[in-house]
């Protein structure tokens, strides 16, 4: 019997539902038929909402186009780092190829890799899925770690003028294009003035082999520094219902800047789903548990739940799902904001894609943030081993006003 909670559609009761119907996805999930015997309000329910996503999300030029600084992107894009590594074993190659193509086939017009996950694996199957229609689409990567090109060994930060260079070679290759859309540092080296990173990316864009410059967990002062030296299109640091840390420091700057902010985890790794609850089957070297991030011990799963509850709260009331409600928050933040859901299961990718049919009114905006500010987050969004590798800034409680950040000062 299929679980109900609060008459809102689980996202397991959504996948189960796809499997169904088929409406019209690109994917069918197997060995599910068996679980179907439901009331028959749950089934209507669930099958009208993923027949309307599936033909919306079809329909390519339903996607909205929002900027990132100068930069246009359809409204969600898709992270690729789930295909590659995480939360599990790496995505068999056709697989993953075809789960691009089906983000593509579905509006989905912006890809977001890095060399680091798999590490080269995502950036071959991104390179691979939108060769046919590279000239459609905009690819975006990161830099920033050492990685062994023969024994993928990673050694650490490097930014290095050179090593930016070295690596651009590489990117190019894997993601078999002649230039790069939209070229993220991963993480702000300690040892190289980010001063130096802009000016080498700028001179990247000049040689047509780069177009546009990011920064990925960077703090108000690194991104300051960065734009002075040479123009940011977009920020990229973690933000979902239950990670607000860059509404303190971080959107400010880039609203000021008219910099974009691209959200990671924005679905807070899955738990925003509601799908993972106490005895949830994580899989061997799932990131979750293996390096263990605070928000995923039992206590945590548990203790978090009222989080959820909000969001499917709403979902009843907009006929959505918790997902769905969680990316249409963050689209209604700010309009230069564009998260970038990832996900290996094809119908995860349908749900999430259909968030963009979700409108929140101001007034649904104000009862998300009432009922909010009520709980309390359990746990840290990330392990101090992880988090420390963060600019100052982008954690909740730091700043970096009055500092320069983690990036060196440039010697003069």
């Amino acid at each position: 019997m299929e679980k109900k909670e609060n008459n809102v559609i689980s996202r397991r009761g959504f996948i189960t539902k796809s499997a169904v119907t088929g409406a019209g996805l690109t994917f069918g999930v197997s060995g599910l038929l068996a679980s179907c015997e439901s009331g028959k309000a749950q089934k209507e329910k669930s099958a009208a909402i993923i027949a309307a996503d599936s033909e919306n999300n079809k329909e390519s030029n339903a996607f909205e186009i929002r900027k990132l600084g100068d930069l246009e992107v359809t409204k969600l894009g898709f992270g690729c780092m789930n295909i590659a590594w995480a939360y599990g074993p790496a995505t068999e190659e056709k697989r993953a190829v075809d789960l691009i193509r089906s983000a593509y086939d579905q509006g989905v017009r912006f890809f977001d890799t890095a060399e680091v996950y798999g590490p080269f694996y995502s950036e071959e199957m991104v390179g691979k899925a939108l060769k046919p229609f590279r000239d459609d689409v905009v690819i975006a990567t990161k830099f920033g770690f050492e990685v062994d090109p023969k024994t993928q060994e990673r050694r650490g930060f490097n930014s290095r003028p050179e090593y930016i260079r070295e690596n651009v070679e590489r990117m190019l290759k894997r993601l078999q294009t002649d230039h790069i859309d939209l070229l993220y540092q991963h993480r702000v080296d300690p040892n190289v003035p980010i001063e130096d990173v802009a000016g080498t990316v700028g001179e990247l864009v000049k040689e047509g082999k780069v177009k546009r410059f990011g920064l990925s967990a960077a703090g108000g002062a690194t991104i300051r520094r960065a734009h002075g030296e040479f123009s940011v299109t977009a920020v990229q640091n973690e933000y979902s219902f239950w990670t607000r840390d860059p509404e303190h420091e971080v959107l400010p700057v880039c609203e000021e800047l008219e910099i974009g902010f691209v959200p990671w985890s924005p679905l807070g790794m899955g738990y925003l789903s509601g799908e993972i609850g106490p005895g949830f089957p994580f899989r061997e070297n799932d990131l979750r548990v293996s390096a263990s991030f605070p928000r995923f011990t039992d206590e945590a799963i548990t203790g978090n739940r009222p989080i959820v509850n909000i969001l499917q709260k709403m979902a009843h009331k907009k006929n959505a799902t918790a997902a769905q409600i969680d990316l249409a928050w963050l689209l209604a933040k700010k309009p230069f904001i564009v998260p970038i859901p990832g996900t290996s299961n094809p119908v995860h990718l349908t749900e999430n894609l259909g968030a963009v049919n979700v409108k929140l009114t101001a007034d649904d905006m104000q009862e998300l943030e009432t009922e909010f500010a009520k709980v309390k987050v359990i746990g840290n969004r990330a392990p101090e081993s992880i988090a420390s590798a963060h600019d100052i800034g982008v954690n909740i409680g730091s700043s970096s006003e009055g500092t320069s950040g983690k990036s060196p000062l440039r010697e003069l």
